[in-house]
């Protein structure tokens, strides 16, 4: 989910790897003369990347302008496709990804232990937060994104815009809510787990009575119907939304007054039997230069990168930096993943 786009006070904006330290020696950063050098000598870097396509295609685009004769051979899917596609390449020992740009951390945690990914360290490490990388260079951030409200703005009026999650539980939202489906989408899952942590479980009960939708074609179809008015709103608002508000749809994101608002990390690895990884290298590397970070609509994991435009840093919001963490944890994440589940599976 490159290049999350965000305006207004209530509106914003959607990957992660890593492996141990006895697996492969960390790769410093070269120069990017260097890298460019012998990445031309590859030609070809192959990048797997989670999510809608089209913020991929802009970044390949100026990419291969800025380094001719390096092409970007994409693929593109949602994370639980693209991850069991990288299994098959790993179990064959026939890789054909280099480069991996995913929010599903969970897989990188396994693929760090099993060794499968290169330690590599780009250039400008030393400014990420250590929340947003891990410390032998296995993954690296690339963009930090919130999980927001959204509302058809033609449909709900102002005075009945959510301010919390409680107010999902008002009649006029019966049949009317969608989001992702939590057991099957990790930023959905965030979304919901926030909201648990702080009033219960006893709140699922609650907001199954409402007879909400839920959906595995991702957040696109989230942010579709409610731009469509098929549905009123969601808690689980992620990419597809900016683009929607600047195309004029009636659709609008908020953060809520009362909860905190979820973090989601989408960040980016290097496997280590990567077939170009001088290409790799050099394709990672310039996306987190402050060029790229400071343009792509998101919050920048690098602490010399400023916030979007009409946003403060990230420490001045109420967020649920949990993310990480959690998805790190596959017992915890397992366990939750099947509660969730068992709710939307009795709906």
């Amino acid at each position: 989910m490159l290049g999350m786009i965000a305006g207004n006070a209530g509106r914003l904006f959607s990957l992660c790897v890593i492996l141990p330290i006895w697996a492969v020696a960390t790769s410093s950063a070269q120069s990017v003369d260097a890298l460019y050098e012998k990445a031309k000598l590859e030609r070809t870097v192959s990048l797997y990347g989670a999510g809608p396509s089209d913020p991929f295609k802009r970044w390949i685009e100026d990419f291969q302008k800025k380094y001719p004769g390096v092409a970007v051979q994409f693929t593109g899917g949602l994370s639980n496709f693209l991850d069991k596609k990288i299994d098959q390449q790993l179990s064959d020992k026939a890789m054909e990804a280099d480069v991996g740009i995913f929010q599903t951390i969970q897989d990188f945690v396994r693929w760090k232990k099993a060794g499968a990914l290169m330690l590599f360290k780009p250039e400008g490490f030393e400014t990420i937060d250590p929340a947003f990388k891990d410390e032998d260079g296995a993954f690296t951030t690339v963009s930090v994104n919130m999980v927001t409200y959204a509302y058809n703005t033609q449909a709900v009026a102002t005075a009945d815009v959510p301010k919390s999650a409680l107010d999902f539980l008002k009649p006029m939202f019966r049949e009317k809510l969608i989001t992702t489906d939590p057991s099957d989408d990790d930023a959905g899952l965030m979304a919901f787990h926030a909201i648990i942590e702080k009033y219960r479980w006893s709140y699922m009960d609650k907001y199954m009575t409402q007879k909400p939708r839920f959906t595995r074609d991702g957040h696109a179809t989230v942010s579709n119907a409610v731009a469509a008015g098929e549905m009123l709103a969601t808690f689980d608002s992620t990419s597809t939304t900016p683009r929607l508000i600047r195309e004029g749809k009636p659709i609008q994101l908020v953060l809520s007054q009362d909860d905190p608002t979820p973090l989601f990390l989408v960040s980016g690895a290097i496997f280590k039997d990567a077939p170009h990884p001088n290409a790799a290298k050099l394709f990672l590397d310039w996306y987190l230069a402050p060029e790229q970070q400071s343009r792509n609509g998101a919050f920048s994991p690098r602490s010399d990168v400023a916030p979007p435009a009409g946003w403060q840093p990230l420490s001045t919001y109420n967020l649920d930096r949990s993310f990480r963490v959690l998805h790190s944890d596959p017992a915890q994440l397992a366990e939750l993943k099947h509660r969730f589940a068992d709710y939307v599976e009795r709906h």
